[in-house]
Parts: structure tokens; C-alpha cells; sequence
């Protein structure tokens, strides 16, 4: 049977994803997400980069949106927190996309826009 969020868990459940854009934030090259999800609920990690460790915490809240709070301890010491509101698609090589609009709740101020595109999915071509 389907439901509201089985779209989101097929695409989300145990995949990684890394950044494809995301100019006013702390991840980039090397930062990789890992997401799990139980029915509507959505754990990750993340790691690499400029990012020691990172975790997140979210819910899916439509056939293509979530969103999530994230908390991370950066490869400075420093430690951060944030929300996100994000869109699930599709490129046209079949991979799961990530598109956010997030904001900082602690140990920084501002905000922006971030996507994110899956991991280890080869083209048909």
C-alpha cells in the first residue's frame, strides 16, 4: 500500500548523498549524508570535509518535501545547529536530488540554499 511518504523512503532509505551546491554552508567536497527512514520519520549522519561529525533529525511532511534540524561539531571545535525545508526529485540519470532552503538556529547566524545529489547511482546510458 502506498503512502504520503513511501515515495520519500525509496528514495531516501539507506542512500548517501553528496554536495552539488551549497555556497553559504559548512558542508561541501567530502561531505558526505547518509539517511534512514522509518515510515514519515528521517534520521542521517553526516561527515567529511569541514564537518567532524554531523547528525539530523526530520520528518517528511508531503509526497516530495521534508524537513529537518541538524546539529554538527565542526573539524574547528565549533558546534552548530540548524533547520532545513527540503524538496526529493530526480535527475535525468535516475538519481535522487536534494534541494534545500535552511537557516542556523545556533553558532552562527544567516542561512541559504543547498542541494544535494545521491551517491554511487549509474546511468542507464
Amino acid at each position: 500500500m502506498q503512502t504520503p511518504f513511501s515515495q520519500i523512503s525509496a528514495r531516501l532509505h539507506n542512500r548517501r548523498f553528496s554536495v552539488a551546491g551549497n555556497t553559504h554552508g559548512l558542508s561541501g567536497a567530502g561531505t558526505v549524508f547518509h539517511y534512514l527512514v522509518e515510515e514519515s520519520a528521517i534520521s542521517g549522519t553526516y561527515e567529511g570535509g569541514r564537518i567532524r561529525t554531523g547528525h539530523q533529525v526530520g520528518r517528511v511532511t508531503g509526497p516530495d518535501s521534508i524537513e529537518l534540524l541538524f546539529q554538527c561539531l565542526t573539524t574547528e571545535g565549533e558546534l552548530r545547529s540548524g533547520w532545513s525545508r527540503g524538496t526529493v526529485g530526480v535527475d535525468p540519470a535516475g538519481r535522487t536530488t536534494l534541494d534545500f532552503v535552511w537557516g542556523w538556529l545556533s553558532g552562527a547566524t544567516g542561512g541559504g540554499e543547498s542541494s544535494y545529489v545521491e551517491l554511487g547511482v549509474q546511468s542507464s546510458d
